[in-house]
């Protein structure tokens, strides 16, 4: 494309119309402006634009089918001269903007919740509920030739408007375009991570790790806080923070300690904090003082700046390079020194930057464990959220932080998943962390050095244990699933989890209710992130079902949609729906599966009602495998076809196919295929059937019966729900033979109504009001 095309420019001002609904405006008085890439923006050839240009000798007008410009010529901007209406109409909020008004975004992300215990202030997004937002490049870095980074030598004011109504989703898709897509992770970062300040020696730590074994809880990532290297130094070199010398005291043999967590499948990240920069004390030193002609005698340091070349170079080939070799896969950095530099570039953007160049440019994994930085940041994942203080109001947050991040491209956050410090024992607490760890995009269990708040499962009480287990062990069962929405985030720009407005834009619920998110693009869900009522022994969060019919993955259990309804929960399970039609591609043995491999074996969990389709990606160093499960309500069929040329796939692979939320489903034909065997769990209403596909041939499956059970039976549930509560036992006598009489959503409506005034507390009854959709 001819840039030109898309340039209005004068003297001092200078606009790109990006696409119909972006544009970039700088203006300058000396006339100089941007075209490097920048900390926030890598490319702006974002393709053909049609566009409208009016002009008179005072005023510039552009024109499109999204936004309306208007600019007095050569003016420094203000909102006297400068002002944009967008061609969108949502009540209460007004479709026109003066340069530099506030816009209030739906939010973005925020640099650390160190210190913060609960909610804190997120920073603004590239999306509105007005329909339009703004972002600001006007005080970035520059990148040279060589992926570098620059001061910029020139001050410009530098806007992007973008007026994407509430199309948030291709929002995003295009700031993504112009900032940059977010890297593929590796495999296993989907897996779960074991992480601890705490310090361990290799025999400790082993022996931990073969406790995990034992116990069948599968971890993929093994994080080694910073008590891995010498931290108790003599008071003359400052803090023991910073370190690059591993303690043999308690690590005697770091190669062979590193190699034998990664026989187990494990990648390793080690934890450092470089603010201190290489003292005379590490190993490193005496090669790193001849190299930048430190003055021994004195025990000069080396300083850490990353803008000095010299010393970036042996930061990376003397410190870090000689640890990757010993066996470290990727880096944990935990920078906490402030965000200035002498250069006035934030530190956490060089440590982001580079450690992320040099590991690709090394040919190794691109995965770090950092900071946020701000937009563009989502270019160097995975993001540490930081010290996460252990109270229910610190995990009520993070889901909606998590969510909403996306707002701004950022979709991989790693949160301390039980919490860092402080706070109390609180078991329940701590189990539904984990099970919102499972539902977010990194799953790492975390916690401080006190003896009392670890997070192995065994030191729980042995129900928390067991839910603890059984959660841990579907995180790896969801890898399969996951991994393609890895690749679809990287290269379709479509974030990993999304607020329930990108696909409910016009529904107040969708905001209002901000725990609740999609997790791909199959499910539903909302953590509970408050503590059970005492009278029914559940928790329970507010949940916005859209439109359409929506099933509980742990129970196929249906409910109507366009609806809010309280949501009871034992400590079993959470609130996790799958629409009508949804696929979703498991692991059935995630306990066998080395989270760096691929799964034998496919499960597939199918939902009825509507027709759908998927595309399971699954990648080696071979190559990529398609596998497109296709189901078709209509025809009342479901074809699987495997794209398979490099043999990325395991050898005779079987597909095993939950036709949930269902009667017994009949199979009828089989094309290209053979079925192995047959099952049917009249309890949660499955039909399992386990299939070979014919090798290289596309197999259709005809079947009947895969249909929605109009009439749902809540007895049992109810049974359930009523045996738990904490009530009087002649109140549930009463209640159960009623129950036992007439189950409808009317009757059952009618009988809670009749008995709350005087014996039903708010809690027991919408705990026993089961919507019966």
């Amino acid at each position: 494309m001819n840039q030109l095309k898309n340039i209005i420019k004068g003297n001092t001002y200078r606009f790109t119309v990006l696409t119909n609904k972006l544009v970039r405006m700088e203006y300058s008085k000396n006339g100089i402006f941007e075209d490097r890439p920048t900390q926030i923006v890598k490319n702006r050839e974002l393709g053909e634009v049609d566009y409208e240009l009016k002009e008179t000798h005072q005023m510039i007008e552009i024109i499109t089918d999204s936004f309306h410009l208007r600019y007095m010529k050569e003016k420094e901007f203000s909102p006297k001269n400068l002002s944009i209406d967008v061609r969108y109409n949502y009540t209460n909020y007004t479709n026109r903007w003066y340069y530099g008004q506030y816009i209030p975004t739906l939010k973005g992300a925020l640099r650390t919740v160190d210190r913060v215990d609960g909610e804190a202030p997120l920073e603004e997004s590239i999306i509105s509920k007005y329909g339009y937002a703004t972002l600001d490049d006007s005080r970035s870095f520059v990148f040279d030739e060589n992926e570098n980074i620059k001061v910029k030598n020139h001050t410009q004011t530098d806007m992007y408007f973008f007026a994407y109504g509430r199309e948030y989703l291709k929002a995003v898709q295009d700031f993504y375009r112009l900032s940059g897509h977010p890297p593929l992770l590796p495999r296993y970062a989907l897996g779960n991570w074991w992480s601890r300040y705490w310090k361990y020696t290799e025999q400790s730590y082993m022996k931990l790790i073969d406790k995990f074994e034992e116990d069948e809880i599968p971890l993929a990532v093994s994080v080694i806080d910073m008590d891995w290297h010498l931290t108790d130094v003599p008071s003359k070199y400052g803090s023991g923070w910073t370190g690059y010398t591993w303690n043999k005291e308690l690590f005697p043999d770091p190669e062979r300690f590193l190699q034998t967590l990664q026989d187990k499948g494990l990648a390793v990240t080690l934890n450092v904090h470089p603010a201190d920069g290489i003292r005379a004390f590490e190993e490193q030193y005496e090669v790193i003082a001849e190299k930048l002609d430190l003055n021994t005698e004195i025990e000069e340091p080396a300083h850490f700046d990353l803008m000095d070349e010299d010393f970036r170079q042996v930061y990376f080939e003397d410190v870090h390079h000689p640890l990757e070799e010993q066996g470290v896969d990727f880096w944990w950095i935990d920078w906490q020194q402030g965000e200035f530099s002498s250069s006035d570039i934030d530190p956490l953007w060089l440590l982001n930057h580079y450690h992320f160049k040099d590991m690709k440019e090394r040919g190794k994994d691109g995965l770090i464990l950092s900071r946020y930085g701000g937009p563009g940041s989502h270019r160097y994942p995975v993001g540490f959220s930081g010290d996460a203080i252990i109270t229910w109001d610190s995990l009520r947050f993070q889901p909606y932080l998590t969510a909403t991040s996306s707002n701004i491209g950022y979709t991989w956050w790693s949160h301390d998943i039980g919490g860092h410090f402080k706070g109390y024992k609180d078991e329940e607490l701590t189990l539904r962390w984990f099970q919102f760890g499972v539902f977010s995009p990194i799953n790492r269990l975390h916690s401080s050095n006190s003896a009392f708040s670890s997070k192995e499962p065994w030191k729980y009480s042995v129900n928390i244990r067991d839910d603890m287990t059984t959660f841990l062990r579907l995180r790896h069962a969801l890898i399969p699933y996951l991994y393609t929405m890895n690749v679809l985030n990287s290269e379709k720009g479509i974030p990993v989890i999304q607020p329930v407005y990108y696909k409910y834009p016009h529904e107040e619920s969708a905001y209002a209710i901000k725990n609740e998110y999609f997790f791909g693009s199959e499910l539903l869900v909302l953590p509970i992130t408050s503590k059970k009522d005492e009278e029914t022994v559940y928790g329970s969060e507010v949940f916005y079902f859209p439109e359409g019919h929506w099933f509980d993955v742990f129970s196929n259990f249906r409910y109507k949609g366009q609806t809010e309804l309280n949501v009871f929960r034992d400590e079993t399970t959470i609130p996790v729906f799958a629409k009508e039609g949804s696929i979703i591609p498991l692991d059935p043995r995630p306990t066998e599966t080395d989270a760096h491999k691929l799964p034998v074996n496919i499960e597939w969990l199918i939902y009825p009602d509507r027709s759908n389709s998927f595309d399971l990606i699954e990648d080696r160093e071979e190559g990529r495998a398609v596998t497109t499960f296709e189901l078709n309500e209509l025809e009342q069929s479901l074809t699987l076809r495997i794209e398979d040329n490099r043999n990325v796939l395991p050898e005779e692979r079987r597909h095993i196919i939950h036709f949930n939320a269902s009667e017994e489903v009949n199979i009828l034909d089989v094309e290209n295929g053979t079925v192995l065997d047959k099952a049917v769990d009249n309890e949660v209403n499955r039909t399992t059937v386990t299939f070979l596909p014919d090798k290289g041939k596309e197999m259709i499956v005809k079947y009947s019966k895969f249909r929605i059970i109009e009439n749902q039976d809540i007895s049992v549930e109810l049974f359930k729900r009523l045996d738990k509560a904490q009530v009087g036992y002649f109140l549930k006598d009463d209640l159960l033979i009623s129950f036992n009489s007439d189950l409808s959503d009317f009757s059952l409506l009618s009988l809670l109504n009749e008995l709350e005034e005087e014996q039903l507390s708010q809690s027991l009854f919408e705990l026993l009001y089961i919507k019966n959709s």
